[in-house]
């Protein structure tokens, strides 16, 4: 078994080196889906499967609403959520046949408020908007969200609702 770390748009995949290819929200931040797909089902065997998780629609996913809140919405997280639009980008990318495996489950945050926190504040969205605020509005961001952190905290940690999809396709 063997892991490469590079750009799946220009990393030199061996040809047919790998029998599957897995991402777990990594793919829908892809520049050029269709392209990074494309090299990676060059790096395929011929019966390879490409297997990932995506988030599904915006409004499916409670952690994203209630962390962003009225900010504008990344649309890069969410921009495979469409299966329709997964089917054109795979078909174009030389995959087929692909599947939708529906994931509802809560996503764990930490097991405190502050872990939480820190977690959050390590988000894109998080970090392209916290330098456009002036230390007002950050101070009633950080108060915005810890109140929802909290709402959020269980004994067992911090827990939002998420709906995801495992998308599996084959080798055309």
């Amino acid at each position: 078994m063997r892991f490469e770390h590079g750009d799946a748009q220009t990393h030199p995949l061996p040809a047919q080196g790998f029998d599957v290819a897995i991402s777990r929200f990594g793919t829908m931040f892809f520049a050029d889906p269709i392209t990074a797909l494309r090299n990676v089902r060059g790096a395929l065997a011929a019966d390879g499967r490409l297997v990932m998780m995506v988030w599904q629609a915006l409004e499916a996913n409670e952690w994203s609403l209630a962390i962003q809140g009225d900010r504008p919405q990344s649309s890069a997280a969410f921009s495979l959520a469409d299966s329709a639009v997964v089917e054109r980008i795979l078909d174009a990318a030389g995959f087929a046949d692909a599947t939708f495996q529906d994931v509802h489950e809560p996503v764990y945050y930490g097991d405190s408020v502050e872990a939480a926190l820190q977690w959050i504040g390590r988000f894109q969205a998080t970090r392209e908007a916290s330098p456009s605020l002036d230390a007002a509005s950050a101070e009633r961001e950080r108060a915005r969200l810890r109140a929802i952190v909290a709402q959020h905290h269980r004994d067992d940690g911090v827990w939002f609702d998420s709906r995801a999809w495992i998308v599996s396709a084959g080798c055309r």
